[in-house]
């Protein structure tokens, strides 16, 4: 039985997957490939995350993050360089805690 994911995943997965005594047809992405790839799994693991129930969501959320860190990497991008920007935005536009959900912006005719 063959069973297609055509999906990234993490670097000892394929390991993990003969020591199951099964056989991971596998392909190293070039450098286009891989952020497409890193953008689709971004997806991926955040749809999970808000899908997790309250016990697993910071093994969801780590998911994110390592997402996050790969793809950082994969352009360039410092972890510090992440971590300053949204300290930067925070700054000036604020950031989530105060749980505000805006449902509409009336404008004058």
């Amino acid at each position: 039985m063959q069973v297609v994911y055509d999906k990234l995943v993490r670097d000892q997965i394929p390991e993990i997957i003969r020591s199951a005594g099964q056989h991971p047809v596998i392909r190293i992405l070039d450098h286009a490939s891989y952020r497409a790839a890193l953008l689709a799994k971004l997806t991926e693991e955040a749809s999970e995350a808000q899908q997790a129930p309250t016990g697993q969501l910071a093994a969801e959320l780590a998911d994110v993050l390592e997402v996050l860190q790969a793809l950082a990497e994969a352009h360039d991008i410092t972890w510090d360089q992440v971590v300053k920007t949204a300290a930067d935005k925070r700054t000036e536009r604020g950031g989530f805690r105060n749980r505000i959900f805006l449902h509409t912006v009336e404008t004058p005719d």
